[in-house]
């Protein structure tokens, strides 16, 4: 978890919420950073990077599905959300069609998006590091190495059926790969709620 300060723009009815306890005037701008005696706010921003194979339909779909969620809860000044690749496949590609559709289904857009490779160094930027598939975490690993922080995960592991979320490249199935990517991000933004990280 990592704190900072940067200034960012949120909206009036956060920036209420997130400034009460300080007395300070709900501004719709803030300093997003540890001084109160500056009128800065403590806010800790939360960084995910969601992770599979060629970042063309499973982690992207991850990360537009938990965008949306954290944005209907109001919380979206309090993440930074990406997704990337292992492989080098896709570099550059956008989100596989099929994958594109789906979302749009459920109102969700990924406009812009382009697949590119994990570095060792997001390692250090992001707090959590989210796989797909046991194949994920193990080339996460060869990319990032060893794991001191517990940050690498597989994103079924935040539901009550610990798995894999199977590649809809290979299945054709879009209609799971969204349910089970859905119900897990639904299930990280409980478990990091009910953990504290978002108090």
């Amino acid at each position: 978890m990592v704190q900072h300060s940067f200034q960012q723009k949120i909206e009036p009815t956060e920036a209420k919420k997130i400034c009460q306890p300080y007395h300070l005037a709900a501004d719709s701008w803030y300093n997003i950073g540890i001084n109160k005696m500056q009128n800065e706010v403590t806010v800790t921003v939360i960084r995910i990077l969601f992770i599979c194979h060629g970042n063309i339909c499973r982690s992207p779909m991850a990360e537009f599905i938990m965008k949306d969620l954290v944005q209907k809860a109001g919380l979206s000044s309090r993440f930074e959300i990406a997704s990337a690749a292992t492989s080098t496949e896709e570099i550059g590609n956008p989100v596989y069609p099929p994958a594109r559709r789906k979302m749009a289904e459920h109102g969700i857009g990924c406009s812009g998006k382009t697949a590119r490779q994990l570095r060792k160094a997001d390692y250090d930027h992001y707090d959590l590091l989210i796989g797909m598939d046991q194949r994920n975490i193990s080339q996460i690993r060869r990319i990032c190495g060893e794991d001191p922080s517990g940050k690498i995960h597989r994103l079924m592991d935040y539901t009550n059926r610990p798995g894999e979320v199977a590649d809809p490249w290979y299945t054709r199935d879009f209609d799971t790969a969204w349910e089970d990517i859905r119900e897990g991000c639904e299930g990280l933004l409980l478990a990091l709620k009910q953990g504290g990280r978002l108090c």
